[in-house]
């Protein structure tokens, strides 16, 4: 059984500051992630396709960086790069605090994508060079339960806070964001200062070369089976948190910010409550079948969600987003060990950068797919039909992780390695 005792023990000083970067920022980022979409369209009176696009450009920035930054955190660190992103999400979100007008509010967005797509891959790639082995599937668990705590608590705060008949509400939260994205700045100027993140003696035959680009990683079959994966895990999921969950439970199921809210923090509290004891029950086991389970427990998840729309604003409606809250998470408790874990257990340390900007580039391609389809399908009324391509997606899942178990090696999916046993 891992308890967070033990694992705090096992953790270097730069782990226990990084973790408490994640903490301090994602309270502030829970205050507005679930209202960006209703901030947009219904407080600032943008249509809803139009607001699906504009949240969509997130990731499209993100996208566009994630190539470059890997290859900087390759050859500066991880640090700089998390200092110029976290930087550009400080901006951008003050920028959309009062933002009136979509080329505005395109803007402040453009900047938070960028921070996005710099800072996934670099602070991926800073935990890697932090904490090694066991302890590292661990580490991912851990931070992505802590994140889930700070969304969770400003979930809570910003649905009861936030007012949509009350724009300045919307302000007060953007910029109280803001200022918590100041506090991660802080640590990296201070106490991890010297934690820069890069390797500084490459592998003997690449002295006297350039490292290998991203078209040569790609050949790996693994790398693209997970880079695939990746995708559509994203596209099924986070893909659709900032849109297609609370425009459906908005729009189709008649419910309230206010519940909206509720549900998201029951599925953060899900996660922090569930995320140690799942990661001692995965303990040793086929990660791409971990993978394989959280897709079939997604799909029940859509399908609690669905439901509600059958009598919108109905106890079965509040009873299908807090359903799909309890059950989605479960299943996020299996992903966030398993996936980083992967992709960092198959990097070489010299190409650390590189191979999370892949993994970080199919989550920004997903999540530009997954407002755009979602906005356009619910601002059609296709309510059913974004609900059925979410379930066939988790098919997909279980499909791939299949594909590229043949293609990892035994350790990098999550199996002890094999001791011969000695001759004579």
């Amino acid at each position: 059984m891992i308890s967070l005792k033990s694992f705090w023990t096992a953790l270097p000083a730069e782990g226990r500051w990084l973790l408490s970067t994640v903490a301090i920022s994602t309270l502030g980022r829970g205050l507005v992630l679930p209202f960006t979409l209703i901030y947009l369209h219904e407080v600032r009176g943008f249509g809803l396709g139009l607001s699906g696009v504009l949240m969509a450009t997130i990731a499209v920035a993100a996208f566009v960086v994630t190539g470059p930054s890997g290859a900087l955190t390759d050859r500066y660190g991880a640090r700089a790069v998390m200092l110029g992103g976290q930087s550009s999400m400080v901006l951008g979100t003050v920028l959309l605090a009062f933002a009136t007008t979509p080329a505005s509010a395109a803007v402040a967005l453009v900047l938070v994508g960028v921070n996005f797509g710099s800072s996934m891959p670099a602070f991926n790639s800073l935990i890697a060079t932090v904490v090694e082995g066991e302890v590292r599937q661990q580490y991912f668990g851990v931070n992505f339960a802590l994140i889930n705590l700070g969304l969770g608590v400003g979930g809570i705060v910003g649905g009861l806070f936030a007012d949509v008949a009350r724009p300045e509400t919307f302000t007060a939260i953007y910029l109280a964001d803001a200022t918590s994205g100041l506090i991660p700045l802080a640590l990296f100027l201070g106490p991890l200062r010297h934690v820069h993140g890069r390797v500084l003696h490459a592998p003997r035959n690449l002295e006297a070369g350039a490292a290998p680009g991203y078209r040569t990683i790609l050949r790996s079959p693994a790398v693209r089976w997970l880079t695939l994966l990746t995708f559509v895990a994203t596209f099924i999921g986070y893909g659709q948190f900032e849109v297609g969950l609370p425009a459906f439970a908005r729009g189709d199921a008649g419910l309230s910010t206010e519940m909206i809210g509720v549900g998201f923090a029951l599925n953060t509290f899900v996660i922090v409550a569930f995320q140690f004891t799942v990661m001692g029950r995965i303990r040793g086991r086929r990660r791409t079948r971990v993978l394989s389970v959280m897709a079939l427990l997604w799909a029940a998840a859509w399908l609690l969600m669905g439901a509600g729309a059958l009598a919108p604003g109905s106890a079965l409606a509040v009873t299908g987003l807090l359903g799909f809250g309890i059950v989605f998470g479960i299943g996020e408790t299996l992903l966030q060990p398993t996936l980083p874990a992967i992709n960092n257990d198959l990097a070489p340390d010299h190409l650390r950068g590189r191979y999370n900007a892949l993994n970080s580039a199919a989550v920004q391609a997903a999540t530009v797919a997954g407002p755009v389809v979602a906005g356009l399908l619910l601002e059609r009324g296709h309510g059913t039909a974004l609900i059925a391509l979410m379930v066939l997606g988790c098919g997909a899942i279980a499909v791939v992780a299949t594909v590229l178990e043949r293609h990892l090696p035994a350790t990098v999916n999550g199996r002890p390695a094999v001791v011969p046993e000695p001759v004579g």
